[in-house]
């Protein structure tokens, strides 16, 4: 499964294209992010990238959940959508 980070600064069109290309390659991905400002551009993300594929007759399932990330030796608590063909 390929991960995308997401963060506040993440451009929503760019990340629906590689959404949009990872899944029509029958594959699953993960799109992680930390804080409220990079979970609305992965939404955003996610939403454009369901039109994106929706004229080839792919509809898109997101499952979020929490994780745990370690950065800098500091346990972060992310938020990550899995998004997947129905």
């Amino acid at each position: 499964m390929e991960t995308l980070k997401v963060s506040a600064n993440s451009v929503p069109k760019s990340v629906a294209g590689a959404i949009a290309a990872v899944v029509r390659n029958n594959e699953a991905v993960e799109v992680v992010t930390i804080g409220a400002a990079a979970v609305n551009q992965a939404v955003k993300s996610i939403a454009i990238a369901r039109g994106y594929v929706a004229p080839n007759g792919i509809d898109l399932v997101c499952i979020p959940a929490f994780a745990q990330l370690e950065i800098d030796g500091n346990s972060k608590t992310s938020i990550k959508f899995v998004i997947e063909r129905r």
